[in-house]
């Protein structure tokens, strides 16, 4: 654990370094949103509120102008715009399709996971807002979705730029109950929370959401009261009188903007199971905020994960309701403790058919990159979801990136120095294999460099040095998630990088 706390050379201190970079991030979005969202603004028979209907599957989008639009607010004194269509119509239309214009649209395998894992969470954080508190409170419901939706937004900024911090908080403070504060001090420099509401001020998004960032930060207190009086669930006569014997706490507690915080804690503790001492605690308090018995609550909250996870999840994300098909006392570890199923008989009728390419005598590949081409997809046939294949350079100093699979394609714009990592140093001494695992992954990652480390989240990767003629002339890296491996993935990995390796070998001996 000691080694998590290490973080990288270019992460920020600061809470105005932080504050400085992640204002810059430009959030993608999937393409197949963006040409959803395209399409309907240029459909003149749809209203405000239909767009603003579409463009809530795309949570960044839906930043980005609720952002534009309140910055425009800010210069005319006016209020901030505590929901899409309000944002929608201050913008008009016209300047709405510019900024559509302007956010990157990526192929869904290109968005980093992290970024994407992080926003599904505040979709089921909004999904949980409006089941639980849309009724109670009808004339807010607008303001209670957006709030909800847009509390972690600042969070989705760190995803894309330091993706390994947020998940070894999520690891240490959420999984194992570290103390928040030492664990926040060691990988940010600060507080988390400070910089969300930094961030949160500077956007100008919805007061809700600042209020929520407020009692997490100066309100402790208050709240660790409230924690007390909920506990009591099978007293709530004695509940109330508590309360009543407080008419500053019972005001405090009772405002509708609390209603945003507690979505978005019931969300974000389920992500490790249900019952967990962290989760339990918000389900207490929800039931206290709505009067109402604690198992109808977890009724409630458990039908409202199972109709966000049937909107929202995917694939390779990890969504709560699926712990919901689990044993209650099951516990979901770093992208859930299933492994990843083995490839099916297509997948592997099309790896034999790439691995036979590779080993063909004499080599019948035109160009390095013909080759580099199909070693990257029999690795994807095997099972691999992320893919990199890296080469050195003339001076075999540095390391530049070939190939990429399910990764963004910024990423071909990396560029390694050797020399400042052991690991690589050693990888490229001889050919070697590595593969991290949980036990491994602290020590493993803390000399690898960060930027390459981070673009595969996750504590499960495979690393592969390749030689030929005595030289190591390419480093592989794959996962599959970055949860843990298909065995049958292993073996066809190990098997496919030998073919590579053949192939190389045949092709700088063409001619000879």
């Amino acid at each position: 654990m000691a080694n998590e706390t290490c973080a990288p050379p270019s992460t920020p201190t600061t809470l105005d370094a932080w504050v400085l970079l992640l204002d810059t991030v430009d959030l993608p979005i999937p393409q197949n949103s963006h040409e959803r969202v395209f399409k309907t603004i240029n459909d003149s028979r749809r209203s405000l509120r239909e767009i603003a209907e579409v463009m809530q599957d795309s949570p960044a989008l839906a930043l980005r102008i609720i952002r534009e639009a309140n910055q425009q607010a800010q210069s005319s004194l006016s209020e901030p715009a505590e929901s899409l269509e309000v944002a929608i119509n201050r913008l008009g239309l016209k300047r709405t399709q510019g900024l559509l214009e302007h956010v990157p649209a990526l192929a869904i395998e290109n968005i980093p996971m992290a970024y994407r894992q992080i926003q599904l969470i505040s979709q089921h954080a909004a999904q949980q807002a409006i089941g639980l508190f849309g009724n109670r409170l009808a004339r807010l419901w607008q303001e209670i979705y957006w709030s909800s939706l847009l509390f972690l937004s600042p969070l989705w900024a760190l995803a894309l730029t330091h993706p390994l911090l947020l998940e070894a908080w999520e690891r240490r403070v959420v999984e194992h109950g570290e103390c928040a504060k030492k664990v926040e001090l060691a990988l940010f420099g600060l507080p988390l929370f400070d910089i969300c509401l930094a961030l949160a001020k500077l956007w100008r998004l919805p007061a809700w959401v600042m209020q929520g960032y407020t009692v997490i930060t100066d309100e402790r207190r208050t709240l660790v009261k409230v924690l007390h009086i909920a506990r009591d669930t099978h007293h709530p006569l004695r509940q109330q009188q508590h309360l009543d014997a407080d008419p500053a706490l019972r005001r405090w507690f009772n405002q509708p903007a609390n209603s945003v915080l507690l979505a978005n804690c019931l969300a974000l503790s389920a992500q490790q199971a249900w019952d967990t001492p962290h989760n339990l605690r918000w389900q207490y308090v929800t039931s206290l905020y709505l009067q109402m018995p604690l198992d109808e609550v977890q009724q409630q909250v458990h039908q409202h994960a199972v109709n966000s996870g049937r909107y929202h999840s995917m694939p390779e994300l990890w969504h709560p309701a699926q712990a919901l098909l689990w044993p209650w006392d099951a516990r979901r570890t770093r992208h859930s403790s299933l492994a990843a199923p083995p490839p099916s008989a297509e997948a592997l009728a099309a790896w034999r058919k790439r691995c036979g390419q590779l080993l063909e005598q004499p080599s019948a590949f035109t160009n390095p990159m013909h080759l580099t081409t199909c070693a990257r997809e029999a690795l994807l046939a095997c099972g691999m979801r992320r893919v990199m294949l890296l080469t050195p350079d003339k001076t075999s100093t540095a390391l530049t990136v070939n190939q990429i699979a399910g990764l963004a394609k910024t990423a071909f714009d990396l560029n390694v120095n050797i020399s400042e990592s052991t690991a690589l140093q050693r990888l490229m001494t001889q050919p070697a294999q590595v593969r991290l695992t949980p036990e491994n992954n602290p020590v493993i990652s803390a000399v690898l460099p960060y930027s390459l480390r981070s673009l595969f989240p996750g504590e499960h990767l495979l690393l592969r040095s390749l030689s030929n003629n005595g030289r190591v002339v390419m480093l592989i890296l794959a996962d599959q998630g970055g949860g843990p491996f298909s065995e049958t993935s292993v073996q066809a990995f190990g098997k496919t990088a030998q073919c590579i390796e053949k192939a190389l070998n045949s092709f700088s001996s063409r001619g000879r």
